[in-house]
């Protein structure tokens, strides 16, 4: 590159150069959340130096995860990101959570547990509602199907029993797991929580279909009511 170009050259370029090549040595290992972030944003506002925005979007919203989970309309309140750069992060979370939930598709709950807890945790732990979910399992315990039921308000999610049960008879389902999260990121199971799954487990039962467990679930954690002795 002549002496003249490189003057022309942005002064962020090399820097940007220096950080891919960092990434593909190392798949990102020992990275902090704001260069992998940068890396992401660099894609999306190639003509910018995104150094400092990527470092204001990890304090503004706490952490890499906090920045992809984001709503659209939060990210797009802050200065520098417009629609593009938007898209290309809500882009990332929902490819993790596609990612998360095709390693338990069609396989054994039991044998695959923890990676459905990353799943849950991955599609809705960060959530700034409640939000509902079932997943549905065949006789064989994998998991055939996962609908959300609903959204609700930062600490209630109307849930109609009736309508999970007869979901769960046009599924052919054998067993379900209910999935909630709780913005607040205690996990604690509350009274109508339990009040909730009870007449579920009820109404389920009746018609031959088992609870096999119902799961809390935030960013910081998950509490599951089978290991409470709550169902």
């Amino acid at each position: 590159m002549s002496e003249e170009a490189d003057k022309k050259s942005p002064h962020y370029h090399g820097h940007r150069e220096r950080l891919r090549k960092r990434f593909l040595e190392s798949q990102g290992e020992g990275m902090p959340d704001y260069e992998i972030l940068e890396l992401l944003l660099m894609t999306a506002l190639p003509q910018r130096d995104v150094k400092p925005l990527a470092k204001d979007l990890i304090a503004r919203f706490e952490s890499l995860a906090g920045v992809l989970t984001a709503s659209p309309e939060a990210l797009m309140a802050e200065p520098g990101i417009k629609e593009t750069a938007c898209t290309a992060l809500k882009v990332v979370q929902v490819a993790s959570v596609r990612l998360a939930k095709a390693a338990i598709m069609d396989k054994p709950i039991i044998a695959s547990w923890d990676r459905l807890i990353d799943y849950c945790r991955t599609s809705m732990g960060h959530d700034k509602v409640e939000s509902f979910r079932i997943l549905f399992l065949d006789r064989k315990n994998r998991l055939i199907a996962d609908e959300a039921q609903q959204k609700g308000t930062v600490d209630h999610t109307p849930v109609y029993p009736r309508e999970i049960v007869k979901r769960a008879l046009d599924l052919g389902a054998s067993a379900l797991i209910l999935v909630h999260n709780h913005p607040s990121g205690d996990v604690t199971p509350s009274k109508d929580d339990i009040a909730m799954t009870r007449k579920i487990k009820e109404g389920a039962e009746k018609l031959g279909i088992s609870l096999f467990d119902h799961v809390i679930v935030s960013r910081s954690g998950e509490t599951s009511f089978k290991s409470q002795g709550l169902l």
